[in-house]
Order: C-alpha cells, then sequence, then structure tokens
C-alpha cells in the first residue's frame, strides 16, 4: 500500500515563474483508478480438477474513524441522480464475503485520504470550486463496476465532504475504455491481440517463472496449470500491500501438498515481479501496446480536449461550465492512457492510482492583455500522475522550453496531439484512419 500522506503535492510544485499562473474557469479533470482489494484477514484455496478460486472474509464493523461519516452520507444516495444500473448497485463494501474484485475498507480509507488532500490543494488553496457550486460544474462517470462505483464515491466524499446528492449525477461508462460511442476500432482490437501473443511466449519461454509456478502449486498442493490460470499474482498483490501473511494449502488440499504446511512466500512473488519488469521492458520494444494505447485512449483524450477547448473558448465563466470531473475506471483504462501520453515510465498502475489533467491561464490574459489570437494561446495544461508532475514526460510537451516566459504547457500542444500527432506511431493522421488501416 502506497504512503498516502505523500500521494499529492500538487500545485506547490511549479517553479516561482510559474505560481504567477491562474487555475482557469475550465476544470480539473481526474482518472482515478479503483483499489481493488483490501482489509482481508484469511484466505482460502478450494480445488478443482480446471478451476481454482478464492474465498475471503471481511472484518466486521468499520474499523477506521474515517468510515462512519461516509457510509451515513452514502446512505441518503438514493437522493442522487443515476445513470442506467448505478443506481442499483451498493455504494459501500457489503459484502459478508469479501468477494474477488471487490472493494473493502482499506480501499475505501485510501480514497478518503486522497480527496481531502485534493481538497486541501484545489478547493481551499485554489477555490476551483464555489460553495455554491451548480450540478454542471461537477461530473462524475464510473463503469458498472461496484469497485469503481465506490472508489469514486470515496474520493469525491473527502474532496467534498457532505456534498448536496441533489447536486450529483453519476453517468455509466459501458466501456472499460471510456471510448463513449467511439468505440468501433477494428486495429486497436488486432494490435492487442498481437500484443497478448507477444505476451503468451514471453512468460512460457521463461523457465525461471515455470519452476516458480510448479514449486507454488506444489506448496498448495493443486496442479500447475490451475495454479498458472488463476494468475496467483493480483492475490499476492493484495496481501503484499496490507502486510498480510500469503496463502498456505487449505484444509481440502493439504494432502495434495508436497511439503505438509508449506505456504507461498515473497520469493515466489518475486520471481512473478521479475517476470513483469521483463515483460514491461520486452513491451516497450516490441512498440505493440503503444499502438494499441493510441487507439484505446483517443476517444477518452479527445473528450478533454474538447472539455478544456470550450472552457477557455467561453468568454467568462457561467455555471454551467463543468469544472471538476471525476471518472472512476480500472487499470486497463488508466494503463494505455500513459502509453499514449508517451509515460511508458510510470509503470503499471498501483491501487488507487490517480491521472489528473489540469488546465491554468496566463496572468495576461485575466488581466486582458494575452496573445492575439485568442484564449487557446492563453491557456495551459498540467499532467499529474500520482501526485507527480509529468508535464514536460510527455510526447507532446517534451521539448517544451520550460525556462521560457511561459514555462507551463501550451494548451495548443496538447490539442494538436489529440487531433494529428499521436497517431505517427501508427502512420495515420486521424482516428477514423488509424482504426481502419490493415494490420498485418
Amino acid at each position: 500500500m502506497p504512503n498516502m500522506t505523500q500521494l499529492f503535492y500538487l500545485t506547490d510544485q511549479l517553479s516561482d515563474s510559474a505560481k504567477t499562473y491562474q487555475a482557469t474557469s475550465g476544470f480539473c479533470y481526474m482518472l482515478v483508478l479503483c483499489s481493488k482489494r483490501a482489509a482481508v484477514v484469511h484466505l482460502t484455496f478450494k480445488s478443482s480438477p480446471a478451476v481454482l478460486t478464492l474465498e475471503m472474509r471481511c472484518p466486521g464493523k468499520p474499523a477506521h474513524p474515517l468510515l462512519a461519516s461516509f457510509i451515513s452520507h452514502m446512505s441518503q444516495g438514493g437522493r442522487g441522480h443515476w445513470d442506467a444500473s448505478l443506481g442499483s448497485l451498493p455504494r459501500v463494501p457489503n459484502h459478508s464475503g469479501c468477494e474477488m474484485g471487490e472493494l473493502t475498507q482499506t480501499g475505501v480509507v485510501q480514497h478518503l485520504k486522497n480527496g481531502e488532500i485534493l481538497h486541501q490543494a484545489y478547493i481551499r488553496r485554489h477555490k476551483l470550486l464555489p460553495q455554491d457550486w451548480s450540478p454542471r460544474q461537477v461530473f462524475m462517470e464510473s463503469t458498472g463496476k461496484s469497485r469503481t462505483l465506490q472508489s469514486g464515491l470515496a474520493l469525491l466524499y473527502g474532496f467534498l465532504p457532505d456534498f448536496p446528492w441533489s447536486k450529483l449525477t453519476v453517468r455509466q461508462q459501458w466501456s472499460t475504455l471510456f471510448c463513449g460511442s467511439s468505440c468501433d476500432c477494428p486495429a486497436r482490437s488486432r494490435y492487442l491481440d498481437l500484443e497478448q501473443k507477444r505476451q503468451y511466449r514471453q512468460r512460457t519461454s521463461d523457465t525461471e517463472l515455470e519452476r516458480n509456478y510448479i514449486d507454488m502449486a506444489a506448496a498448495l498442493g493443486v496442479a500447475t496449470r490451475t495454479l498458472r490460470a488463476a494468475n496467483p499474482v493480483d492475490s499476492l498483490l493484495c496481501h503484499l500491500c496490507h502486510g498480510l501473511p500469503f496463502p498456505c494449502a487449505s484444509a481440502n488440499t493439504k494432502a495434495n501438498a508436497h511439503i505438509p504446511g508449506a505456504c507461498l512466500t515473497l520469493s515466489h512473488f518475486a520471481v512473478i515481479r521479475r517476470q513483469q519488469r521483463d515483460d514491461e521492458r520486452e513491451r516497450q520494444e516490441a512498440g505493440l501496446y503503444r499502438r494499441y494505447a493510441v487507439l484505446a485512449a483517443h476517444p477518452y483524450l479527445n473528450r478533454t480536449a474538447l472539455r478544456m477547448e470550450a472552457a477557455v473558448r467561453r468568454k467568462r465563466k457561467v455555471t454551467e461550465d463543468p469544472v471538476f470531473v471525476l471518472a472512476s475506471a480500472h487499470d486497463v483504462t488508466l494503463a494505455p492512457l500513459l502509453s499514449a501520453l508517451g509515460l511508458e515510465g510510470a509503470g503499471f498502475p498501483r491501487f488507487a492510482a490517480r491521472l489528473v489533467f489540469e488546465l491554468w491561464r496566463s496572468p495576461e490574459a485575466k488581466d486582458g492583455k494575452g496573445k492575439k489570437g485568442g484564449a487557446v494561446e492563453d491557456a495551459f495544461v498540467r499532467i499529474l500522475y500520482n501526485g507527480q508532475d509529468l508535464t514536460f514526460d510527455t510526447d507532446f510537451c517534451r521539448d517544451h522550453d520550460r525556462h521560457s516566459a511561459r514555462p507551463l504547457c501550451p494548451l495548443g500542444n496538447f490539442l494538436n496531439f489529440v487531433r494529428r500527432d499521436m497517431f505517427s506511431v501508427v502512420n495515420a493522421t486521424s482516428y477514423q484512419e488509424a482504426c481502419h488501416r490493415t494490420v498485418l
């Protein structure tokens, strides 16, 4: 579990020359990754010839002081406006058996604390939202999974404590790529297929990884193929992040274990993580995932760009403008976004990871002395990932002189990247052209 007191240090990361710039009347666009599993006290393996399932037991009553007020507020969620099936999902973790992949208490607390830090940075320091904000100024969207909905609501509650439910509308995204009406892209599917085949070849050729799976299966008393198919790294990561002992053979499988009382160990986990790091390096060299990522991320980035441009082109601030946009998503949403932006060095997203797009304007624009040509020329963008300013690591602003008279990244760079430049890696100039190219 990351140190939650160090996740966000947002606006003070600007250089002295940049601190005179103003947060626009546009918005902060944030994508947050759910924190899937937490506070697990026991794990039991049940085996069958072809499947390995995991059972988790949750703690009983809420154990953290931040949870009481959050749970109370969520109980009033019927007053909110819910898109599609979201209204029928639980707004707090309530599984008596902690089903695999569901959010639990520790995950909720992580998002609540992150929201509190964001509240200090954006609300208290920069007055991003007025106290009487209108329903259209806050926008939230989530996929139809309870863990993403709960993650988004927990962060929003930390960000806007006791927010009025009557002002909140939560929209549902049917695709984990948040691609809306632009999901049809044959080339994207083909690149993903090629990338998955590359991953399979890389895994099966790793002899140390195969020996590791054999040792793990022997310790648990299950077949190697069963353990491999269960993708144990996800479960082991959850145990590691919460300081829990790794699983051992259960009563059902103990008789099959080669070493009585054996358990999985940190050494087993280390081999899997080593293979994942090797795969990340090979993935960057092969370039297939980057091509997939550009096509997977474009619809989301394009919506972000359109909202930013609309915000800066309006001549005056109106209460109907979106100011804070929150999307609660998955690792398969965030990973291609990072790759498409040129941030492949950031690694695979961890639990509760966040990608933030900030919109800024120059002090000249505020005084009516901006550049000739309009509002876009006086607007700037910052990209923050888990609290770190990575703007000048992105493909669209890597070459910008941050020590110039205008030290922030021009919004125009981002708009040009989304609309044209990002497709250069697939030898195209538009999303439609790229999606319908033949991929061999």
